[in-house]
């Protein structure tokens, strides 16, 4: 009930029948009780009683500043009190997912009403970080930036403290990334049937390189050498800049790279680009084949980032970050920023996430088993 309105329409109860003009009285002291606004109730029934339109407007004014004082007192501390969201991003700055992150989170704050900030927690190719949001309360004060590398991580390394797929609920896709099969220009690999006849004349004396064991890299690598049945000698690194130098150099024959990055290299001749992983050709190298082109429809590499919450977060609070992440996905400063990064910024529904989960779960966990795979 509204207190002004009480104020302006009092002198209309007097000229109400007295059963009119009771209901509104009640109606009054019932809204001042639930207050616990007592004494002010008391002083309202007693002026009312005596009909003096001027006492009940002085007793009305006084409730009316009263309960103002009490909600600007309210707004401050709730304001004060509103809890932050952390978005846990579990690799170091500068990463896929943590510029992902540091794009969409200030957005997301606005949107949301409550600051979002990011905490990078890396460790165990993801693990430490996603393990923290899998044992934080549900109740939507911790997100999880996450990506296709932690259904990997997951499986590679021994006694995981988190299922990737049950600890979690997916809210929204944020972005994928192409990845592109390169190879140095002194191998004179220029197609993938060059890389094939080279592999199976001479099992695994070509080398391809990655960042490490386990990164998307690695794994879709794994994936086209079952998908053509070839013996290809890995390489790993401890990071992308040294095996980056020397697939340059040669020491690395071939090897997946970021189509952004690879494009540069390759549009200058110091790569030759081969295939590129995603389902179709990517803008950025729109004169590169992909693999499904070429048929080996087994090789669909690309990476994907997304959002989770715990498991056993309320689906509202699901759906309300859903929403709002996806209008952030689609606002064209968010794509454009994403884009100059190599990203293809895209959200989904819950369900298309969830699907997208689980079939890379079951497939990432048949390469690592097939190739008996562990972690360094």
């Amino acid at each position: 009930m509204c207190l002004s309105a009480l104020l302006g329409g009092c002198e209309d109860l007097f000229f109400q029948k007295n059963d009119s003009r009771q209901g509104m009285l009640d109606k009054i002291l019932q809204w001042l009780f639930n207050l616990r606004l007592k004494k002010m109730a008391y002083s309202f029934q007693t002026v009312f009683s005596q009909k003096n339109i001027q006492s009940i407007s002085h007793v009305l004014r006084s409730i009316l500043g009263l309960v103002a004082l009490s909600a600007c007192l309210l707004s401050a501390s709730n304001a004060q009190n509103a809890q932050a969201i952390k978005m846990i991003v579990p690799f170091t700055p500068g990463t896929g997912m943590d510029t992902i992150a540091r794009a969409i989170s200030p957005k997301l704050s606005e949107r949301l009403g409550v600051p979002v900030v990011v905490q990078n927690s890396p460790g165990a190719s993801g693990n430490i970080g996603a393990e923290m949001v899998a044992k934080s309360p549900a109740d939507g004060a911790t997100i999880l930036m996450g990506a296709n590398t932690m259904l990997i991580a997951a499986q590679l390394y021994k006694n995981v403290p988190f299922n990737p797929v049950k600890d979690f609920l997916p809210v929204s896709m944020t972005a994928w990334g192409t990845l592109m099969l390169v190879a140095n220009p002194k191998t004179g690999f220029k197609t993938v049937q060059d890389v094939i006849k080279a592999a199976k004349a001479k099992p695994d004396a070509i080398n391809f390189g990655s960042p490490g064991v386990g990164t998307p890299h690695h794994m879709a690598m794994e994936l086209f050498k079952v998908d053509s049945q070839i013996a290809l000698l890995h390489i790993p690194y401890k990071g992308t800049a040294g095996y980056t130098q020397d697939l340059l150099s040669g020491e690395i024959n071939v090897g997946f790279l970021p189509v952004h990055v690879a494009q540069g290299f390759v549009s200058t001749g110091k790569l030759n680009a081969i295939a590129v992983g995603s389902a179709k050709r990517h803008p950025v190298a729109s004169g590169v084949p992909t693999f499904i082109e070429l048929g080996f429809k087994g090789v669909d590499v690309d990476m994907w980032y997304a959002l989770f919450y715990p498991a056993k977060t309320p689906q509202t609070t699901v759906e309300r970050l859903n929403k709002e992440t996806v209008a952030v996905l689609n606002l064209p400063e968010i794509k454009e920023l994403l884009g100059k990064a190599g990203l293809d910024a895209s959200g989904s529904t819950p369900e298309e996430l969830a699907q997208i989960v689980a079939n890379d779960y079951s497939r990432w966990g048949k390469v690592i088993r097939l190739k008996g795979i562990e972690a360094e």
